[in-house]
């Protein structure tokens, strides 16, 4: 019988493009395992934050975005092997090369606010990320979302319909705002019970022993 009562809960900012959000969420899940080994179990919850948010809502062509955002095609795409690289050695098989858009990511967001309502956002969260970074879908398609939703284990017609009206849109720019205001600016994040503890990807076990270090304070805090 599992008698691990519930740690709390950790938040995660992210945004649907990064692709270090995907490599983080591969090792957050290594670390979750970690920490319930120390009879530490933790739930998760995703927050959005745009890494464009001045994106035009259609996206823009993403080879001549990315070369003039890093300063040159050659350098954009050694960037994109390193990153498909790293990713790898999380079990992750990135496809860059078949994406053609960068998309505004404010309905991917919404999507995901959508999901967690249904119980379900983890697994739409996982849909998004292997859809945009394995598959080369644009996420900033409303038709491509209602697919995804899908998979995620949503109704694609409840999903569609919540896109085409502006359920959500208000609280996602709201929540994006909020976290940009507290100083966050770049992602992923995590933070315990509303203490942000690290940016980046870390590894498993870097994640596991912060978050371990970080609830004990809050429970000898409490105390």
């Amino acid at each position: 019988m599992d008698t691990i009562a519930p740690a709390g809960r950790i938040d995660v900012i992210s945004d649907a493009i990064c692709p270090w959000c995907y490599i983080g969420k591969r090792q957050l899940e290594t670390a979750l395992k970690l920490l319930e080994q120390d009879q530490l179990r933790f739930s998760v919850m995703w927050h959005p934050f745009q890494l464009n948010p001045d994106m035009a809502p259609e996206g823009v062509e993403r080879a001549a975005y990315r070369a003039a955002k890093f300063g040159g095609l050659e350098r954009a795409q050694a960037i994109d092997r390193r990153i498909t690289d790293t990713a790898a050695t999380v079990g992750l098989e990135f496809h860059l090369e078949k994406l053609s858009r960068t998309p505004n990511t404010v309905n991917a967001h919404r999507l995901i606010r959508f999901a967690a309502q249904q119980g379900v956002q983890d697994d739409v969260v996982e849909a998004l990320f292997k859809g945009y970074f394995c598959d080369g879908a644009d996420i900033g398609d409303p038709e491509l979302l209602a697919a995804i939703g899908g998979t995620g284990g949503l109704e694609p017609d409840a999903v569609w319909k919540m896109l085409v009206s502006d359920e959500g849109r208000r609280e996602v720019l709201a929540n994006d705002q909020m976290v940009r205001n507290a100083g966050i600016q770049g992602v992923p994040s995590f933070a315990l019970k509303g203490h942000v503890l690290f940016s980046g990807a870390l590894a498993a076990e870097e994640m596991a022993k912060a978050f371990r270090q970080a609830w004990q304070v809050l429970k000898d805090r409490a105390a």
